[in-house]
C-alpha cells in the first residue's frame, strides 16, 4: 500500500505533496498559503516569522550589552556605545517591515543581528 504525504497549509488546507508546486526552501514554511496545487508564501506571516527569529537571535545580544553596560557603569566609562547598540537590537525586528517580497525580507536581516540565516 502506497503511503501519501499531504503538505498543509497555513491555514489547515492540504495537498497531496507530489501533486504541488512547493517553494524552494523551508525557511518560511509557517507562511505557507495553498492556491490550487500551488504553495506560494504569505508575506505578512512570513513577516512575522522573520520578526520572531531576529528577537531570537538578539536576546543573547542584548543579555551580554546589559552586562557590559553594568561593568561600564561599575567604572565610571562611557557608555554611549552600548547604549547605542542595545536599541539598534531593540529596532530590529521591525528590519522586514518595508519588505514587498520574501526575496527583499530575506536581504533585511539587520547586521546587528549577526550572519543572515537567510543569506
Amino acid at each position: 500500500m502506497a503511503v501519501t504525504t499531504y503538505i498543509v497549509d497555513k491555514d489547515g488546507n492540504q495537498i497531496d505533496a507530489s501533486t504541488a508546486t512547493v517553494p524552494a526552501n523551508r525557511d518560511f514554511r509557517g507562511a505557507w498559503v495553498l492556491n490550487g496545487s500551488v504553495i506560494s508564501e504569505d508575506l505578512t506571516k512570513a513577516k512575522e516569522i522573520f520578526a520572531d527569529k531576529v528577537r531570537e537571535a538578539r536576546k543573547p545580544l542584548l543579555e551580554a550589552l546589559d552586562a557590559d553596560f553594568m561593568k561600564a557603569q561599575e567604572t565610571g566609562a562611557d557608555t554611549a556605545a552600548i547604549v547605542a547598540s542595545k536599541q539598534a537590537l531593540r529596532d530590529a525586528p521591525t528590519a522586514g517591515d518595508s519588505a514587498t517580497s520574501i526575496a527583499e525580507l530575506k536581504a533585511a536581516w539587520p547586521s546587528c543581528c549577526g550572519d543572515n540565516p537567510y543569506a
